[in-house]
């Protein structure tokens, strides 16, 4: 009576028990192959496991210190600490998409959950900044940028589900850079002590308006340019 006690005494019996028929034909030999190749076979991972790594860490950390960011500016009394906390924030968000890309760490929520953070922390800035004229942020200005963001994220919501790539493309890349180079001139614009600030007779209003309604514009220009890639995909699919 042979007693199994595992797979590899399973394979080691089979090997040595082969009857001289079965020497012509080398079955033992494919069973303990069989059992190397699952045995090095990858362990299967928990989606939710791999969804909670560094870069989504460091993402859910920057929602949580827009909370802080948005206090701040309320207060009306810490906005070097605003500016300093948003410059902050953007900067993380640099670090964990490189962090993703570098070690592979891409996952789901992280495409979910990054491009949702980087729009609540700009978008809510300039929410924020609205009650202070002196700010330089309009009432027209927030309405273009958050109708710009919901229409392209429902658009993105649904041409995802139906399959498409609707990743983001180099004018979303250059209104966000514009976007947080805009409320980070608005939030230092807004400390005492650099409201009357120059540089080569450029004063800090001047630039920061410039940057605001440059950043207006950009952000019109890209939400036509996804509006035509959407016009598009629906074209070849439908």
């Amino acid at each position: 009576m042979i007693h199994h006690t595992d797979d590899n005494c399973l394979n080691a019996t089979v090997l040595q028990t082969r009857t001289p028929q079965s020497q012509n034909f080398p079955t033992g030999i494919v069973l303990h192959t069989i059992s190397t190749m699952e045995s090095q076979a990858p362990p299967t991972v928990n989606p939710r496991e791999r969804s909670l790594n560094v870069p989504n860490a460091i993402t859910s950390a920057r929602l949580l210190l827009s909370f802080v960011l948005f206090a701040l500016i309320q207060s009306d009394r810490a906005w070097l600490w605003a500016t300093g906390l948003f410059i902050f924030a953007v900067a993380t968000d640099v670090l964990d998409g490189y962090i993703a890309r570098r070690y592979q760490l891409i996952t789901q929520l992280g495409r979910i959950l990054d491009p949702f953070v980087d729009k609540f922390i700009t978008s809510g800035t300039f929410l924020f900044l609205l009650p202070f004229p002196q700010s330089g942020v309009t009432p027209w200005m927030v309405v273009i940028v958050l109708g710009r963001e919901m229409l392209v994220t429902s658009l993105r919501g649904f041409l995802e589900t139906q399959g498409a790539d609707f990743s983001a493309s180099a004018s979303g890349k250059l209104k966000m850079f514009l976007q947080c180079a805009a409320a980070t001139a608005s939030l230092l614009s807004m400390e005492p002590g650099y409201a009357n600030w120059s540089i080569a007779g450029l004063s800090l209003a001047l630039a920061r308006d410039f940057l605001l309604w440059v950043m207006v514009a950009v952000t019109v220009w890209s939400g036509g340019v996804y509006i035509r890639r959407a016009i598009q995909i629906l074209r070849v699919s439908g």
